[in-house]
């Protein structure tokens, strides 16, 4: 491997060849390089702060998304499984996962140190909507963090004038402050942004006000802010060159300047920025897909040179002449020899802390380190194995492996570097170590050539770090934890019910120093905030093996705790609850088979209408009358025959559409004017403390019996005026049949109409008696098409055909059934009693047969809609008036029936149903 030139050795990335070039692992290698595994320390961890104010504040999941609903519904509750998959699979994945996890990618702890105070201030989003800074000022005493927050023990917060939610916080220290000032004086040491959606809010944090006798009390202070209304904002990050200084990155790819020295003095706090002249659209900055998305921006080697990544391609921007100048650092193309670039992109970038030339970016698969003085070229590269990270930051080795016993590997702490990348949501994060090439003796020609090539290698593999610091991943744990994923809803995702961390940061050596003893080989101080509200202290210490057992978890029987990431069931509702009772009383007395109990009552309370009041005038009286004719009531004087409502039906109607019909023709008009009116005659009811008229929809013109089918929608207006007058379309029904029939029957004294087992009326045992009734007389009626694949004893007709049978048997029987195949569900399901409904009366549908009429020639005109008669075996009613084709019309109709016939003859369920009614007819 070593006749390969330099340059392409960083080709080659490590865990992913065999014997990577730029890779350093050996045993006899760890003299040198030390250890390079960090464990959490066993009984380090601390509770610092706990609150409900350190709970992420995320939209309530639903219990069961729209597509898992309709794909997990019970045969018993779902009327069309057919169709709810095919729903399902339009409606696609639900993506409210997507949502939660989106507001959980970033670092939500910011932290900054101030070690001349023994002070660190802890930043992060709180409040209802995480629209406020909030912070916490944790100081140095005794080995230990004091926390100070407000009168109240709560955090301190502080928001901007916007109520966006807050994505990402980031601070920019005032290096070498000095802790001494005057008697009325305040110490700015640091700088801080929280960028949202929309928006940018800028922020100073200072120290001390000994006017007020605070000594070194932390406060923060608004600046200003800048709302992009027509784009997002992407990411906002500081200058390391000039502490004022910011850069904003917007996702249609503009960037901005903002120089906190020059906002302006008035006090609208609004800042305007200066929007960097940067074109994208050139050569071979440009991308052939458009496919793309813009990630991040931060400031390189000088503070007019920007590094920006995009999901396919890094940029180097140069802004130091009047032309602004972009270079290409990377592109996605690039890694085709290990990915397959057509669903690789990058995800995350930052940079080092080693230099401002060097810069680290993971894509979906690899991690690599890249040089700004090399385009195109990595330095280093990593296969990282993880999913979707979305955090990544770089320390120097000395920072993790400070405060040792003995320094052994002074030389590798202070010339190595630990990228630290993963995920918050997965909660997996990775260590990659890398720094030069071993040491040689000063003054040999290696260390000659060392010092010019300068490059860089992998030390060891990646390890992971146990982040959480109290998670046991023995084989017993990993086990249990899978066994609870599995016994968990579909719907719920195991992050929610796990308690992860949602930000940490790392405390300085200087300081982390004073709060433990030295160990061995070293180690760092980390204060994570978990999603259970916790603001946490963890020692780590580094080690040659990494710890999979942590004792005190591990005598746990659950890594999962009880409640959910986006629970916030003690969070005060902040809107006024007004709620609105609706009197149900006859519905729940329909459904406890107590409607008549409910009406006797109701009707012996005295009525609050004057006596003698006419509710009605003798012509609206006459005119009700009849329009009710019209529409089909009326016709029997008393209670129909069967075969005359039967005979009434036009389009497929189901046993129970039947015998509904059959209850509204017995009806007397006296009932019929309490269920059937116009809006000008009907009252209006109080809806919160006002008068409003209800809607219903309007009654159809031809002569049919409810439940009316394929009608037109009310047009009445919500709020009558003197240009808006209310109509005279008869509308209804205003009352339901059950009230209907109950009241019919205490008129004549519920002598006919008694419940067997009860003793009193029941609409149920009404209607079912009808039912077996109608099934008896149809069974006799009609042609039965039985189903392809049920057994004779599951394909049962509409009743036991044994009793009596149709007696005119030569003549064709006028009526056919049959079950719509949506709602029987498969043939097996009839055969194993799973059928979708049990009830005979409801999943049997009864038409009548067509007319057998002579077609009418094409050649002859003034044709009328008996043209249509012989396209379908049902009977065809139009909506329409008397109407005549001609010859053209003819022409356009035999051209459109052809097509129809051929679509008849290529489906196989209507060709069956067609030839079993011809063949009984």
């Amino acid at each position: 491997m070593n006749i390969i030139p330099e340059e392409w050795k960083s080709l080659f990335p490590i865990s992913s060849v065999f014997k990577p070039p730029l890779f350093l692992s050996n045993p006899s290698l760890k003299p040198i390089l030390g250890p390079l595994i960090f464990n959490p320390k066993p009984n380090s961890a601390t509770v610092l702060f706990s609150s409900s104010c350190l709970l992420p504040h995320l939209p309530p999941l639903p219990h069961l998304s729209l597509p898992r609903f309709l794909l997990t519904s019970s045969p018993d509750s779902a009327p069309l499984p057919s169709t709810s998959h095919s729903i399902a699979s339009l409606l696609g994945p639900h993506n409210h996962k997507h949502d939660v996890v989106s507001s959980l990618l970033h670092n939500r702890l910011e932290v900054l140190q101030c070690p001349q105070i023994n002070t660190i201030v802890v930043f992060f989003p709180t409040g209802q909507n995480s629209d406020q800074v909030g912070f916490l000022q944790l100081v140095l005493k005794d080995s230990t963090f004091g926390v100070k927050a407000d009168e109240s023990g709560e955090v301190l917060g502080l928001r901007g004038p916007s109520n966006y939610r807050i994505s990402r916080i980031s601070v920019n220290p005032v290096p070498g402050f000095s802790s001494s000032r005057g008697n009325d004086s305040s110490v700015t040491v640091g700088y801080l942004l929280a960028s949202t959606l929309y928006s940018v809010q800028w922020f100073t944090v200072k120290v001390g006000d000994t006017s007020l006798n605070l000594g070194n009390k932390v406060s923060l202070s608004y600046l200003g802010s800048k709302v992009f209304k027509t784009c997002c904002v992407v990411h906002a990050s500081w200058s390391p060159h000039l502490q004022e200084e910011s850069v904003v990155l917007l996702e249609n790819g503009a960037l901005f300047l903002f120089d906190l020295e020059s906002r302006p003095k008035t006090h609208n706090f609004k800042f305007k920025g200066t929007r960097l002249k940067v074109v994208w659209d050139n050569g071979d900055v440009s991308s052939t897909s458009r496919n793309y998305r813009w990630l991040s921006c931060e400031f390189s080697w000088h503070p007019r040179v920007l590094i920006v990544a995009r999901s396919d391609a890094v940029f180097l921007v140069d802004l130091r002449s009047r032309e602004c100048s972009v270079t290409c650092l990377m592109k996605i193309e690039m890694l085709h020899m290990y990915v397959p670039v057509e669903k690789e992109q990058f995800l995350v970038l930052s940079r080092t802390a080693s230099d401002d030339f060097h810069f680290v970016l993971a894509s979906d698969t690899l991690l690599l380190l890249c040089d700004v003085r090399k385009p195109l070229m990595p330095v280093l590269q990593w296969a990282h194995g993880l999913d979707k990270p979305s955090d990544l930051d770089v320390f120097r080795l000395s920072e993790l492996r400070s405060h040792s016993r003995e320094d052994m590997y002074k030389w590798a702490s202070d010339s190595g570097f630990c990228i630290v990348m993963g995920s918050f949501w997965n909660c997996q994060f990775n260590t990659f170590c890398y720094g030069p090439s071993l040491p040689t003796p000063i003054g040999s020609v290696a260390s000659k050539v060392a010092e010019l090539r300068k490059s860089f290698y992998a030390w060891e593999l990646p390890s992971d770090v146990l982040l959480p610091g109290h998670e046991c991943r023995c084989g017993n744990c990993i086990l249990r934890e899978e066994f609870v994923k599995d016994a968990l809803p579909e719907w719920v995702d195991w992050q929610q019910k796990k308690e992860i961390v949602l930000g940490f940061g790392i405390v300085n050596k200087e300081l982390s120093s004073l709060l433990s003893e030295p160990d061995e080989f070293g180690g760092f101080t980390l204060i994570r905030l978990m999603s259970s509200g916790k603001l946490e202290l963890q020692r780590y210490c580094a080690s040659w093996d990494p710890v999979k057992k942590v004792e005190e978890s591990h005598r746990e029987s659950s890594h999962f705790k009880d409640y959910f990431l986006d629970s916030l069931a003690d969070e005060e509702y902040k809107f006024p609850r007004r709620f609105k009772y609706l009197k149900l009383d006859y519905l729940c007395s329909y459904l406890n088979d107590k409607l008549d109990e409910v009406l006797d009552t109701k009707m012996k309370i005295p009525s609050k209408i004057v006596q003698g009041t006419e509710l009605f005038s003798p012509e609206y009286h006459e005119l009700l009358c009849k329009k009710l004719r019209a529409c089909g009531f009326g016709q029997f004087r008393s209670s129909p025959a069967v075969t005359s409502v039967l005979n009434d039906i036009s389009l497929p109607t189901s046993i129970h559409e039947v015998v509904l019909k059959r209850l509204w023709s017995e009806l007397p008009m006296e009932l019929l004017q309490l269920a059937f009116s116009n809006y000008p005659e009907i009252l209006e009811v109080l809806v919160d403390e006002k008068r409003s008229a209800l809607e219903f929809s309007a009654v159809p013109d031809q002569s049919q019996l409810p439940p009316f089918i394929l009608r037109k929608p009310s047009c009445r207006s919500s709020k009558w005026s003197q240009k808006v007058k209310p109509g005279d379309a008869l509308v209804g029904p205003v009352l339901p049949l059950p009230i209907l029939l109950t009241l019919h029957e205490l008129r004549n004294g519920c002598l006919n109409s008694q419940d067997e087992q009860s003793g009193k009326f029941s609409v149920e045992a009404e209607i079912s008696r009808g039912c077996n009734e109608i099934m008896q007389v149809a069974s006799e009626m009609t042609v039965s098409k039985p189903d392809p694949g049920i057994v004779d004893e599951q394909a049962g007709s509409l009743a036991n055909a044994g009793e009596e049978t149709w007696r005119c048997t030569q003549k064709p029987k006028p009526f056919f059934s049959y079950h719509p195949v949506a709602g029987t569900g498969s043939p097996m399901d009839h055969i194993r009693g799973k059928s979708v409904f049990k009830d005979d009366r409801f999943d049997t549908v009864i038409s009548k047969v067509s007319e057998k009429k002579p077609a009418p020639s094409g050649s002859e005109d003034n044709v009328g809609l008996e043209l249509f008669d012989d396209l379908c075996p049902v009977e065809l009613k139009f909506d329409a008036s008397d109407m005549k084709f001609k010859q053209k019309e003819l022409s356009a109709y035999n051209v459109l029936k052809k097509q129809f016939v051929e679509w008849q003859n290529s489906f196989d369920l209507y060709k069956e149903s067609c030839s079993h009614i011809e063949s009984n007819s």
